[in-house]
């Protein structure tokens, strides 16, 4: 047995598919190869996820709370041994990859909690005699299907509540990034036979699973492209979708936030830094638009490209390093094409730029850009890589429709002082999540998905138990007696009225 091993109706089992080659991104070496499941092996964890259902969905939802407690405090005990992985796999500072375990192990204390405090509603009956309730089914086997950003975070946001609605779960990681998803298996080792799978596996694996008859949901993370893909498979078989499909998301810094006697500028320049150039802007929440008042703007320019400047690119291992490597070649050069030709479109870039320094590794420098047209891909199409442009507006209605003038609606930052200026854009922003002066911060509690093409759905919060839900209506008369607007409508033993 390996931790390279799928993991099939509880068994680790040796992938008998297609290898894949696993690089670090810092050093480009190829540093495992993992082989893929094979047909047959997929259809044995749709196979096994389906018998353990029955099962699984029937457990006491306090037995399945205490069962994902295990897999929280699992995952906190072997949270550096995961941490370290993802850092050699994605190239995300090992910094950033212990905060993602501890989210992990947070959301599955959370489900734990909720899948077990409520399964539904008493609602009011339509007669006295009568008891009317709402129940909430599980779904049934759920396909996740997960990118290479948050390998471990973005597996968990579908695991833990499919999980804990009594679902099954087959389970498909990133070819880029399966070293950590494949390690964590250990972590359900304690659930009954079947109820989590996990199979290695590249586009064939995941539209396989997106056209299985026995998956009753397919929960995606990723690019529209694919996730057009696999609502298709889903709408073609009725089967539910739940999709995140990434974002370009605007950040708004409002005039009032320089006041005169404190740091407003400086802290929204370093908030704006954290939230465009966090895990080398791959981020599907990254702050890829900034839209600032022109009366703040230079000020704000000259804040943003200090702090730039100031930032450290090196080894993700190393503990002074702020950003690491992108996660591959391909990645970073959509990047430079976006700065390249927005620059040839008549922009500026400011800072950044280029590799960065460092001599080896797939890095791309964090760089602000001004002055690039609104028609521009790097205004309208999703970047994944650390450049801020920054945009001057008159004012925040002018703001607003920017932000809200693209085909996505994931996320939106505001940087105000002012309560009207917030609750405007609470408002006014279509975006599945408004973040006001606290940029990126996730709550297990709080929904999150996006508006337009930015996704279908909800994750995290009751909504994203709801989201492998079925939801099931109960009438029940407690007299079993003849109603009065049956047959017949006319007189008993007479010629109906009708």
């Amino acid at each position: 047995m390996s931790d390279r091993d799928l993991l099939i109706g509880g068994e680790r089992v040796a992938g008998a598919g297609d290898p894949l080659a696993v690089e670090n991104p810092f050093t480009t070496e190829t540093i495992a190869t993992v082989a893929s499941a094979s047909p047959e092996q997929l259809d044995a964890a749709v196979a096994a996820a389906r018998e353990a259902f029955e099962a699984w969905s029937r457990t006491p939802a306090l037995e399945r709370a205490e069962m994902l407690h295990e897999v929280a405090r699992r995952l906190r005990e072997n949270g550096e041994e995961l941490a370290r992985t993802m850092t050699s796999e994605g190239g995300k500072p090992l910094v950033e990859n212990r905060d993602e375990i501890e989210w992990c192990a947070a959301c599955f204390d959370y489900y734990a909690e909720v899948g077990r405090d409520s399964a539904g509603r008493v609602i009011p009956p339509i007669e006295s005699t009568q008891l009317a309730m709402v129940v909430k089914d599980p779904l049934g086997v759920v396909g996740c299907i997960v990118p290479w950003n948050y390998p471990l975070l973005l597996l968990t946001w579908k695991v833990a509540p499919a999980l804990a609605a009594g679902c099954s779960v087959v389970a498909k990681p990133s070819e880029v990034t399966p070293l950590s998803t494949l390690e964590l298996a250990g972590c359900f080792s304690h659930l009954p036979a079947g109820v989590v799978s996990i199979v290695a596996g590249a586009g064939e694996t995941g539209a396989a699973l997106s056209a299985d008859e026995r998956v009753d949901c397919i929960a995606f993370t990723g690019s529209v492209a694919t996730g057009r893909k696999v609502a298709l498979a889903c709408a073609e078989r009725l089967a539910r979708a739940n999709l995140e499909m990434g974002g370009k998301d605007p950040f708004i810094v409002c005039s009032d936030v320089a006041a005169a006697h404190d740091s407003g500028i400086e802290i929204a320049a370093r908030g704006g830094a954290w939230a465009a150039f966090l895990n080398a802007g791959q981020v599907c929440t990254s702050a890829e638009r900034f839209y600032v008042m022109k009366d703040v703007y230079d000020d704000y320019v000259s804040a943003f490209v200090a702090h730039t400047e100031s930032l450290v690119l090196g080894d993700p291992f190393d503990e002074a390093t702020d950003i690491g490597p992108m996660v591959s070649a391909p990645q970073r050069q959509k990047v430079v094409d976006q700065v390249e030709a927005a620059v040839a479109a008549g922009a500026e870039v400011l800072a950044g730029g280029g590799d960065g320094g460092p001599d080896r590794g797939h890095f791309f420098a964090p760089t602000v850009v001004t002055g690039a047209p609104a028609e521009t891909d790097l205004l309208r199409e999703e970047t994944f890589g650390p450049v801020a442009p920054i945009v001057p507006v008159a004012d925040l209605d002018e703001a607003i429709a920017l932000a809200n003038g693209t085909r996505f609606g994931l996320g939106a930052n505001v940087y105000t002082r002012d309560l009207k200026n917030a609750i405007h854009c609470m408002r006014e922003l279509r975006a599945g999540t408004v973040w006001i002066n606290d940029p990126l911060t996730d709550n297990d509690a709080g929904p999150f998905g996006g508006f337009k093409q930015s996704g279908i759905g909800r994750e995290l919060g009751r909504e994203g138990l709801e989201a492998f839900q079925e939801t099931k209506h109960v009438h029940m008369e407690t007299e079993i007696e003849q109603k009065d607007w049956w047959y017949p409508y006319g007189p008993a033993g007479g010629e109906s009225n009708r």
